[in-house]
């Protein structure tokens, strides 16, 4: 990347500014190394979405951004419906929520190295994971119905988990604005069976050592301390999600032009807010939001279980927080407090201390802020900051970013090859398809630890704490 087309902010914050058909500047948060690494599409993309009616202030890449469908993943932008604001389905992606929780076990390494192998055999045996998995939930229609509208909270009443898990999820477990009638029967069908479900890809359960504390008073708020175990969960809507998206985004290219939208890619596919079809896939978005929150919750449900059988402990929800989304927000520009349609693609919520939002027990440390890493590096958590509420929206980064496609990635690495060697690193990996772990090899990504350390010097987040893993299970 020819980083002197850019306007330096600062040593993380570089700015394109507005040509041709944009409306804003595309900022981009990275450090130079990770600017320069940067593909030319993310660029494009970006300023793609800079021209879309309606953006406020700016079209923002996070430190991991790489390219996606329309908006590049790590892609974030907000929409005003008062100024002709657009909602788009590529700018929330596929796998609408899809997110990441983390849990407290109470242990430390160990009580778990010892039993290594097969807590990691009963956790591969009970968590349903690979592509088209299924699991032990059935819903018809009734019941799928109930689930769009009641996301986490539906979850809890069906006994997976219990009322005190909601208000550590972000929307206090459920969606509010959902409309199940505007997801189609396809949609549905696909997801009848798959809650509870990991799914493939870059989805995975692990559990994790936590080796390093970067901000004891956050972290202590947060109930994480050197050497604990946690476990954390990362997945979204499964084949619910993917449809709505396949279906609205073909809806909302066909309907462009009817609207004077004009696309200069037609993955950007948008509509406008209050539109019909605008209204329309924010209802069935908002339903795949509470698929997501539900299925972490079943999943939970799944290991808690595991985790009393072996230990006789009880697992605590630390926080669930989604990364595929479109959030109605309220948010101070230029001195006014405005209501916005917040689009994050690949990006996380970061809302700062003292937000109305968070949990009491949480408020003054920030939210936090859940970083996947691969499953041979390591993942973090951060606190979202007051900074970072100016910065982009309350948005950080959501993990390492792909350095590489899948197809390249299983030109190169072997999945046998790539589970012995993190097993003689001591991490036990358990994935149905070889060629899964091989799409899936840390090589494939970027340096997390420098994606992370570039969000924590942009002000995005705060790192907190650096968790390693021990054990994955993968799709």
């Amino acid at each position: 990347m020819d980083i002197q087309s850019f306007t330096k902010l600062t040593d993380t914050q570089w700015r394109i500014e507005p040509t041709g058909a944009m409306r804003v500047p595309a900022i981009i948060f990275a450090s130079e190394p990770l600017l320069r690494e940067l593909d030319d599409k993310v660029v494009e993309q970006a300023t793609n979405v800079a021209g879309l009616p309606g953006i406020v202030q700016a079209s923002y890449v996070m430190p991991d951004g790489h390219w996606g469908y329309g908006f590049p993943i790590g892609g974030v932008a907000a929409f005003d419906a008062e100024a002709g604001g657009v909602v788009s389905g590529g700018g929330v992606g596929f796998d609408i929520s899809c997110g990441v929780r983390t849990l407290h076990t109470g242990l430390n390494r160990a009580a778990v190295i010892g039993v290594q192998e097969s807590l990691a055999e009963a956790l591969y045996y009970r968590i349903p994971v690979g592509v088209g998995s299924t699991g032990s939930v059935h819903l018809d229609r009734r019941g799928m119905d109930a689930m769009l509208s009641g996301g986490a909270a539906w979850a809890v009443e069906q006994g997976y988990g219990r009322p005190e898990d909601l208000a550590r999820i972000e929307e206090h477990g459920r969606m509010g604005g959902a409309d199940p009638a505007k997801v189609s029967d396809r949609a549905k069908k696909r997801q009848q069976d798959e809650m509870g479900t990991l799914g493939s890809g870059n989805h995975y359960l692990e559990v994790q050592e936590v080796t390093a504390v970067y901000a004891p008073e956050i972290a202590a708020a947060y109930d994480i301390a050197l050497g604990d175990i946690k476990v954390s969960i990362h997945c979204g809507s499964r084949g619910l999600g993917h449809q709505i998206g396949t279906e609205y985004l073909k809806r909302m290219a066909i309907t462009a032009p009817q609207h004077g939208i004009r696309l200069p890619d037609r993955e950007l596919a948008c509509a406008p807010i209050d539109s019909p079809l605008g209204r329309d896939y924010l209802g069935a978005m908002r339903a795949g939001i509470n698929c997501a929150l539900a299925n972490r919750q079943i999943l939970t449900h799944l290991a808690r279980k595991v985790f009393v059988e072996f230990f006789g402990v009880d697992l605590q929800l630390l926080y669930d927080v989604s990364h595929n989304t479109c959030k109605v927000e309220e948010h101070r520009i230029e001195g006014r407090t405005r209501r916005l349609y917040v689009h994050r693609k690949g990006a996380t919520r970061a809302f700062g201390p003292g937000h109305p939002e968070l949990p009491d027990d949480l408020r003054d440390a920030g939210q936090p802020v859940l970083i996947g890493g691969t499953m041979g590096t390591a993942s973090y958590i951060l606190a979202g900051t007051v900074e970072g509420m100016g910065l982009a929206f309350g948005s950080a980064c959501h993990g390492a970013g792909r350095a590489m496609s899948r197809h390249a990635a299983t030109r190169r690495w072997q999945g046998r090859a790539v589970q012995n060697e993190l097993a003689q690193r001591g991490i036990i990996v358990r994935s149905p398809s070889p060629r899964g772990v091989a799409e899936e090899a840390p090589g494939a990504y970027k340096d997390v630890s420098e994606v992370v350390e570039a969000a924590d010097r942009a002000g995005l987040a705060r790192r907190v704490a650096r968790l390693e893993p021990l054990i994955c299970i993968k799709g």
